[in-house]
């Protein structure tokens, strides 16, 4: 992965590696992959762009009457997957959406961050690096294959077997990574027992926006070979810590981090302090977007590691941006919220956008907050100028229409779809009775 290749390239490597089938992918709304699998007889139209599917058919995408959609495929993203059978193996591109009089789909996620990337460039940038870490629960298979909620370990934070028993699972899966050209930073036991985490090293956002797709695509497949269901769900389990996606950000100009300032406050540039103060200008309005599910917000509560409030600190990390260690190169601020079922490209965007209204507009940082927010009453809070996030996905929404810079980001296609989507998602929620209020409520009255 993040080869050039070259139609010549690919066609060689697809006969020495018996690749049967090509799996065309490409990411709906709601940041589901989905793909259109076609026989190696079919290639050459693939490669001419000339493959079509039912737009339809996918979440937030077209009309009925407005269906026939092109796949693109970036054939830089072309793999095998390692996984598959040697009596013929099966590849894949990554594709990007196109009408049929070939002008880009607004509603095609991957392309809105490529947009969003054109005013970066146009604001003098080369790059938007991206590094994250997300994490995910493994969970036992009955005997009919379905996930249950029974854990294979009692891990804690980095712990070893025998007491991290999704060790050899974990182990197999950096190895499919491996082969598929990722660079595996770190691999361990989370907080929590049966969650887990693997890093991957930082690259460009719609790169590291496919590896995210990939990455997640992988956990499954291997951990289903193991009898596990992985999920990326941000909290399974009542009481213990929810799976995060910290999201690592840097610009670059003329090939240099320009988050990094030699004789800056903290060695952080301008720049720095003004994308940060975008990013936390935007924090509740864009949160829909990177936490878009009901259950996202059982996570974002105090007492479990994720962050609720919005301020920033080099160290502490009750906040919802930190400001990690390393300079030079490596010069990058966290943001801490994301979650592990946002749409990738979707929350880059976002992310993106509120930093650059910062870098715009010259905003000006607050104060770094390095006391334990979590301990601090909302009097508090609220003299120190920390705002609290959305607490339902509801309440997210309600902001997200709010702000002119965040619908924008989305573009009028993906925010007038997704707004339709998500408030049908939380009504089923509201109106379904759960069982935690029959448990309350039914022989109490």
């Amino acid at each position: 992965m993040g080869e050039k290749f070259t139609r010549e390239a690919i066609i060689q490597q697809i006969k020495e590696e018996n690749v049967r089938f090509i799996r065309l992918q490409f990411t709906d709304m709601l940041g589901n992959i989905k793909n259109v699998e076609i026989p190696l007889s079919q290639l050459d139209k693939a490669l001419d762009n000339k493959m079509m599917f039912d737009g339809s058919s996918i979440e937030g995408f077209v009309r009925i009457e407005e269906s026939d959609m092109h796949l693109y495929p970036d054939l830089d993203t072309f793999v095998v997957f390692p996984w598959t059978s040697e009596k013929g193996k099966v590849a894949r591109f990554i594709c990007d959406i196109y009408n049929p009089d070939g002008t880009p789909f607004e509603g095609c996620p991957r392309y809105n961050l490529k947009r969003n990337l054109k005013k970066m460039e146009e604001l003098g940038f080369d790059a938007f690096n991206i590094g994250t870490e997300p994490e995910f629960f493994l969970f036992k298979l009955d005997e009919k294959g379905n996930p249950t909620l029974e854990l294979n370990d009692h891990g804690g934070y980095f712990d070893l077997a025998p007491t991290d028993l999704g060790e050899n699972c974990r182990r197999d899966i950096v190895l499919e990574l491996e082969e598929m050209g990722f660079e595996i930073e770190a691999s361990h036991h989370e907080v929590a027992p049966g969650q887990h985490e693997i890093d991957f090293k930082y690259s460009d956002a719609v790169k590291h926006a496919d590896d995210i797709q990939t990455f997640k695509l992988v956990v499954k497949t291997i951990a289903r070979k193991h009898n596990l269901h992985a999920t990326f769900m941000p909290k399974p389990l009542f009481g213990v810590n929810g799976s995060g996606m910290h999201v690592n950000m840097s610009l670059f100009r003329n090939g240099e981090n320009a988050f990094f300032s030699e004789n800056g406050e903290m060695q952080l540039s301008d720049t720095a302090f003004s994308f940060l103060a975008g990013v936390l200008k935007h924090a509740t309005n864009f949160t829909a977007v990177t936490n878009p599910i009901v259950n996202s917000y059982k996570r974002l509560v105090p007492g479990y590691e994720a962050p609720c409030y919005v301020a920033w600190s080099g160290s502490n990390r009750s906040p919802l941006i930190r400001v990690p260690s390393s300079r030079g190169i490596s010069t990058r601020i966290e943001v801490r919220s994301v979650d592990p079922a946002a749409n990738p490209y979707m929350a880059l965007a976002v992310l993106l956008a509120s930093g650059l209204d910062g870098v715009q507009n010259k905003m000006e940082a607050p104060e770094a907050i390095d006391r334990n927010i979590y301990v601090m009453d909302k009097a508090e809070r609220e003299a120190n100028g920390i705002q609290d996030l959305p607490s339902t996905l509801m309440e997210a929404l309600n902001l997200l229409q709010k702000d002119e810079i965040m619908v924008e980001s989305l573009g009028e296609h993906l925010f007038e779809h997704f707004i339709e989507a998500k408030e049908i998602e939380w009504d089923m929620f509201r109106t379904t009775v759960h069982p935690w209020e029959r448990e309350q409520y039914l022989t109490n009255y």
